[in-house]
């Protein structure tokens, strides 16, 4: 332990015993930000009509009452539906927009990036307000088709910059020989470029799917009726009446989330491995 505290805990040669303030500050600040979370996965498993910590009594029963009412799974396919069609969406839109950006030569290409990315700048709500106006003047109010398109709008910026950061390593060279040797643009891109850069695009797919299938703000306005997504559903559950099985829920959102950012590590680890 000792030897420890004083090797080099970075190249600056400071120590690790130096650091100690530092560790000790992280590890009180990650508890103030997971333990609300995980304070929510005993309470999901309590057989009390309302939230409870710690619960007295143990019990699947907000479970079963999760996926035995119609309401819910209905809510929950929805949110599955749009998650999916939206990572379709914004990922090869968000990889080309990348992509273009990095190759061109524009004179105004930040401010196109600035503009592409602007939804993640601006507050959701001005973004949720807009996309209800628009679409009821386009009659898509409550559609899958509007959810898709709005997720996507909040999802392309996540793109955009995890691709566009991974074709900054990218030696652009590799594509230009490929192309020179007769390969046309998009072959050379498919063969030689998009393998190269496969652990971003997919980390990117990733977050695309965790955007739409978390987020709750835009979703208020723009889902509803037979397309009400799984988040709405918990924020009117919570605003009219504390039901309990909103905690079973949102243990099963974090196992998933948690699922989905481990396997996106592992397949990170195994290119690098590769």
């Amino acid at each position: 332990m000792m030897r420890w505290l004083n090797s080099p805990a970075s190249e600056t040669q400071i120590t690790h015993a130096r650091r100690l303030w530092l560790y000790a500050l992280s590890i009180v600040i990650m508890l103030l930000l997971v333990a609300p979370t995980l304070i929510v996965i005993p309470m999901s498993f309590s057989d009390s009509q309302y939230l409870e910590f710690p619960p007295e009594t143990w019990s699947l029963r907000w479970y079963r009452h999760y996926f035995g009412s119609p309401e819910w799974m209905a809510a929950t396919a929805t949110s599955l539906k749009a998650a999916f069609l939206t990572m379709l969406v914004a990922t090869p839109v968000g990889v080309l927009a990348a992509y273009g950006l990095h190759t061109s030569s524009i004179r105004y290409g930040r401010l196109v990036l600035a503009l592409l990315i602007t939804p993640m700048m601006v507050p959701l709500i001005l973004v949720a307000v807009g996309a209800f106006y628009v679409y009821v003047k386009l009659k898509i109010q409550y559609t899958l088709l509007g959810l898709v398109m709005a997720h996507a709008l909040l999802a392309l910026p996540l793109v955009i910059l995890v691709v566009g950061s991974a074709l900054k390593s990218f030696d652009l060279n590799q594509e230009l020989a490929a192309r020179s040797l007769g390969a046309p643009r998009w072959k050379a891109f498919v063969t030689v470029t998009l393998p190269q850069i496969r652990f971003a695009v997919t980390t990117s797919a990733l977050l695309a799917f965790l955007t739409s299938f978390d987020e709750v703000v835009v979703a208020m306005f723009v889902s509803g009726g037979d397309n009400a997504t799984l988040t709405r559903n918990m924020f009117n559950a919570l605003r009219d009446q504390i039901d309990p099985t909103i905690a079973s829920i949102s243990t099963i959102m974090i196992l998933v989330t948690t699922l989905l950012m481990v396997l996106a590590l592992t397949f990170g680890k195994a290119k690098d491995a590769g």
